[in-house]
């Protein structure tokens, strides 16, 4: 199987199996694994140096951009580079810290709490 349609079609498996059709638009950039993987499918040029743009309803808000995939997956290894030479079995606590982060709003006590004893101390209380 060529290489291209190898990744297609696993692009396709992950959209497939983590998106509803009609809940969401894709947003991605041009590269030839992305086209017709999600009904809904809006796509930017980066070697046309377009990075983001106006999906044509004349708000002038640039809603088709590929930037917060991109930044994640940065963010997420700049993260983990606190934690060279950690066991690769611990980096999945690394990742849920890293997850966990990004997610909460606030860094509150609450928060901590969870990270550090998960629903166990909820479930004890009931």
């Amino acid at each position: 199987m060529p290489g291209t349609l190898w990744v297609k079609l696993t692009t396709r498996t992950i959209v497939e199996g983590n998106v509803l059709p009609e809940s969401t638009i894709l947003y991605t950039d041009k590269a030839a694994n992305y086209p017709e993987v999600h009904p809904l499918h809006a796509s930017v040029c980066h070697s046309a140096k377009e990075w983001a743009r106006d999906d044509d309803d004349g708000d002038g808000v640039c809603e088709v951009h590929c930037n917060s995939c991109e930044g994640a997956g940065a963010g997420l290894r700049t993260f983990l580079r606190l934690f060279l030479g950690v066991h690769k079995y611990e980096l999945t606590d690394c990742v849920t810290t890293y997850e966990t982060i990004v997610n909460a709003k606030r860094i509150t006590p609450a928060v901590i709490q969870r990270m550090c004893f998960g629903d166990r101390l909820h479930s004890q209380a009931s």
